[in-house]
């Protein structure tokens, strides 16, 4: 099963928590084991998987990305301005891949799937979301 998650971001870089978003669609697939992949279809957004409950881990994942990718010095800013975007977006990757068990996701208690959003604000980011059975 393959389904979409369209998301609109509101900054310039934001980590967006689609966990809910996730499970509902392994849910509708009625997987019991399995596994999902979820795949940002974007050259300068990522997926990554990290905790959920304090969000200065997001904000701290953006501060360290920012000191080691700095913004304007890239050859392709003078192109469209955005090739830090490009650089974080191949180092976080643009997919992960989760066990399914018991019909959800099998992450860890503090673990989430995270989009994050490094050329924003967008309207309609897409999310591919792959559901495969045992």
């Amino acid at each position: 099963m393959r389904q979409e998650i369209i998301l609109s971001t509101s900054k310039k870089q934001e980590i967006i928590d689609i966990t809910p978003k996730v499970n509902e669609i392994i849910k509708k697939s009625k997987v019991k084991n399995g596994l999902c992949n979820v795949f940002a279809v974007h050259a300068t957004a990522a997926i990554i998987i990290n905790e959920n409950y304090d969000p200065n881990v997001c904000l701290d994942i953006l501060d360290a990305l920012n000191k080691l990718v700095p913004a304007g010095i890239w050859r392709h800013d003078k192109i469209d301005s955005n090739a830090d975007a490009h650089i974080k977006s191949t180092i976080l990757g643009s997919n992960e891949t989760i066990p399914i068990k018991n019909n959800e996701l099998y992450l860890g208690r503090w673990q989430a799937i995270m989009f994050c959003e490094l050329d924003g604000p967008r309207s309609s980011r897409r999310i591919i979301v792959t559901v495969i059975d045992d």
